[in-house]
């Protein structure tokens, strides 16, 4: 029985595994994603709550942000430079160890600084499990990298966009130690990811014959192209994490603040924003695969600034709305340029995709952590409307090579 289980999620080694998309490991990689990064979730959630309990200010919410982000962003591109030259498949399942204990240890933690240390063990899990996960929806993409990364992802916004909502159902009522019962969620994620481990590490051999395919088909650029693509696929990033960080850690505050809403419904709008995040998400990848990744890049960036220059300036429905359209546009970048930088260096998925993910788990925390220092001494408001002009460096997307205009000129 167990190996007819495993036969059938694990398929076998063959050519067409190379270029076959094997929808089932990315739709568990996805789950696996949605789970870890609701758990994730969880710690933005809980912050109106440690507020208060420990009379925090808010540059020590966002100490507690930058803290986690940290510890998730600069593991992961050594993470994933180590596996690219030695995979380790059953990584994955560690990092959920790691996970779970500091989930355990934030529902116990009774004074700041033991707070900021769970929160630094769960950013340690996501550093080992984000570059190899991504590795593993890229080697079952079948070719098919941008709808892979989007499949993925799509499952890290979802769980995402869930962690206000139950902190809205369960850890509001029911106060900290209930974060204790989201181990489960770990627990499950480590039972689906050792049977993707056993997909990838049957599969291990299909690698290099994957790798060798990516490089013959690869149209070279020069080096300085490539870095300078590379800076502004950075500096993409850091506008997006930077607005994203104001929505994630403020919103919550924002809410309270302007239109005086209580904590559950702050939570509320904290949550479907998440989930327009999570939309979004899903549309990036294969519009990229479909029309071009930089065109979707720009479209995604700068699409969004009239948006977010509108908000600070509308009352609560429009808020509501225009949170969404936000969501939506800006959310549809990550895939598109993960995979793009991917492109620009091949061979380095673990690498790019360590790099790439830290780099957005870094500049969300140092975002967080900016902006309380500004909330603390210009107010929450004067914090949106700040962060209202950073979609505008999308402008910078025109100065990127388009990749796949040079493929088909080359077909």
């Amino acid at each position: 029985m167990q190996k007819s289980i495993e036969k059938n999620i694990t398929p076998a080694i063959t050519p067409q595994a190379l270029t076959a998309t094997v929808y089932p490991i990315l739709l568990m990689i996805s789950f696996s994603h949605m789970l870890n990064d609701t758990i994730q979730s969880l710690i933005p959630s809980i912050y109106p709550m440690v507020k208060t309990n420990y009379h925090l200010n808010f540059s020590q919410v966002g100490l507690i942000t930058l803290t986690f982000q940290m510890a998730a962003s600069l593991l992961q591109p050594l993470v994933g430079l180590y596996t690219d030259h030695r995979p380790k498949p059953f990584s994955l399942v560690i990092s959920m160890a790691f996970t779970i204990t500091g989930l355990i240890c934030m529902s116990q933690a009774s004074h700041f600084y033991f707070l900021l240390f769970s929160v630094a063990l769960i950013g340690i899990g996501s550093s080992i499990f984000h570059p190899e996960a991504s590795k593993v929806a890229y080697l079952a993409s079948g070719g098919k990298r941008g709808l892979a990364q989007s499949i993925f992802q799509v499952g890290g916004n979802a769980g995402s966009s869930l962690g206000p909502l139950l902190a809205a159902l369960i850890i509001v009522p029911m106060g900290q130690s209930s974060l204790g019962w989201f181990s489960l969620l770990a627990l499950i994620a480590m039972g689906v990811l050792f049977f993707v481990g056993r997909w990838y590490q049957l599969n291990l051999h299909s690698i290099k014959q994957k790798n060798k395919h990516t490089y013959s088909d690869h149209i070279r650029l020069s080096g300085n192209k490539i870095a300078i693509s590379i800076v502004i696929l950075i500096l993409l990033i850091f506008s997006k994490y930077f607005y994203i960080a104001s929505m994630v850690t403020y919103l919550t505050f924002y809410m309270i603040e302007k239109f005086h809403v209580s904590v559950q419904q702050a939570q509320i709008y904290l949550f479907i924003f998440l989930f327009s995040v999570a939309a979004g998400t899903l549309l990036g990848g294969p519009l990229g695969d479909r029309f071009g990744r930089k065109y979707v890049i720009w479209f995604s960036i700068l699409g969004a600034a009239p948006f977010t220059l509108l908000l600070p300036h509308v009352g609560m429905l429009w808020t509501a709305v225009l949170s969404v359209v936000i969501g939506i546009i800006i959310a549809s970048a990550f895939s598109a340029i993960l995979v793009y930088a991917q492109e620009l260096l091949p061979g380095k998925v673990g690498l790019i995709s360590g790099l790439f993910f830290g780099l957005a788990f870094g500049f969300g925390g140092l975002g967080s952590a900016a902006l309380g220092v500004l909330a603390d001494h210009k107010g929450i408001i004067f914090v949106y409307q700040i962060c209202s002009f950073l979609p505008l460096i999308g402008i910078l997307t025109g100065f990127l090579p388009d990749i796949g205009a040079n493929k088909r000129n080359a077909a």
